[in-house]
């Protein structure tokens, strides 16, 4: 069967059972909450994937997802320049939940973690109002609150964003090796 390149959260949810989802939020963002079933591979562990997401595909159909459907898509595009076809969830966990579709939040998730668009505005902020401050001493800091604006408004246009891609970085948005190898291990054992 040929998948579409996105499915409503209802087109979705209809074929839940058949598709292997693949979820490629931080692993603070999924422990918040996931599709039933869902696998979490970080956006950046991609490439590392392929050899087990590869062995999936030849399984059955593939559904990426991820907050809003912007990472889901880049994953997508990467997956398809190595040979895996895939589809995302259009409009992500976001719209799965506004669907009123439950989200799984596993019990041992100990912290809470807040989704990348929320920890992107907290830092943009915080740059941004210490540029302002800074400005007051002196008028060159004010080139911080500039250079926030500008990636902002890159980012908006080439629907990516380098201050997530650095914050996806930070511990507490990283997977634990082990966890990142059971579910590599998860995808080839299917």
């Amino acid at each position: 069967m040929t998948t579409p390149h996105a499915l409503s959260p209802e087109q979705a949810l209809t074929r839940l059972r058949e598709l292997t989802v693949l979820d490629v939020r931080t692993p603070g963002e999924y422990a918040t909450g996931h599709l039933p079933g869902a696998l979490n591979i970080p956006l950046d562990q991609i490439s590392r994937a392929l050899p087990a997401v590869r062995h999936a595909a030849d399984r059955g159909d593939i559904l990426v997802v991820c907050a809003s459907g912007a990472r889901s898509d880049s994953a997508c595009k990467t997956l398809a320049e190595h040979g895996i076809d895939t589809t995302t969830l259009a409009g992500g966990t976001g719209a799965w939940a506004a669907a009123g579709h439950d989200l799984h939040r596993p019990e041992e998730a100990s912290r809470a973690t807040w989704d990348m668009e929320r920890q992107v505005r907290l830092t943009a902020g915080a740059l941004v109002l210490t540029g302002l401050g800074l400005g007051l001493l002196d008028p060159a800091f004010r080139l911080i609150s500039a250079a926030v604006a500008g990636g902002l408004a890159f980012s908006a246009l080439a629907n990516s964003c380098g201050m997530a891609a650095v914050l996806a970085k930070l511990p507490h948005n990283r997977p634990r090796r082990g966890d990142l190898d059971a579910t590599l291990a998860s995808l080839l054992d299917h």
